[in-house]
């Protein structure tokens, strides 16, 4: 991903942290792929699956409670809602690219997983298609967006913004993939690849937004 002419705490995709944030999105498009030919067409957990559900167990009835609140955000009202506050604090902030980002981002992350599903073709429950998980990858995705304009706001560098935008999507991802796998809604490597999705979309839709926003056409009017 070549450099942009975006200014400090203009650009979505910081400088500082745009050359490895371009290597982690194609490592985590090559991990998607690599799963999707492993579990293509399946129709029942693998055996990583068994054995990191085997280890979580049987969530009680507190935990199960969190995991259907963190499930929430990832349906269609509970996941509007999050993105809707994320854009009125991004224009409340005056940063409307940070916006364009984050309906973009968080959009193409599971768009690319609607696609995927009924290409790889694996299903859980019967023939509910599973793979990647499209929750995993909305969370993910939106605590990605989240920590880059963070991260470019603060004008952190490259050790500092890359930490904070990979922490930031582990948590995301972690939180959203724990909650399916508890309440078995996903395959732990359904998770998995749910959240390579988001790492390998969002990077490349935030670089694509700094492009546009940067061009002359734009620039001009």
């Amino acid at each position: 991903m070549g450099p942009t002419g975006a200014g400090p705490g203009r650009a979505v995709l910081p400088g500082p942290v745009r050359g490895w944030l371009g290597a982690v999105a194609g490592l985590a498009a090559v991990a998607v792929a690599l799963l999707g030919a492993r579990y293509g067409g399946a129709g029942g957990p693998g055996r990583a699956d068994v054995r990191v559900r085997g280890l979580l167990g049987d969530a009680g009835a507190s935990w199960r409670r969190l995991a259907e609140g963190a499930d929430f955000l990832g349906e269609p009202v509970g996941a509007a809602g999050l993105v809707a506050a994320g854009v009125l604090g991004c224009l409340v902030a005056r940063r409307p690219r940070a916006a364009v980002l984050l309906l973009g981002g968080v959009g193409a992350s599971v768009a690319a997983t609607t696609l995927l599903k009924p290409v790889v073709g694996r299903t859980i429950h019967g023939g509910y298609l599973a793979f990647p998980s499209g929750h995993t990858a909305f969370l993910t995705a939106f605590a990605l967006v989240v920590a880059l304009v963070v991260s470019g706001r603060l004008g952190l560098g490259r050790t500092a913004g890359l930490s904070l935008v990979l922490a930031a999507g582990a948590v995301g991802g972690a939180l959203m993939g724990w909650a399916q796998i508890v309440l078995d809604a996903h395959y732990p490597t359904d998770v998995l690849g749910g959240w390579c999705t988001a790492l390998a979309v969002v990077p490349a839709v935030a670089w694509m937004v700094d492009r546009l926003a940067d061009s002359p056409a734009h620039t001009r009017n």
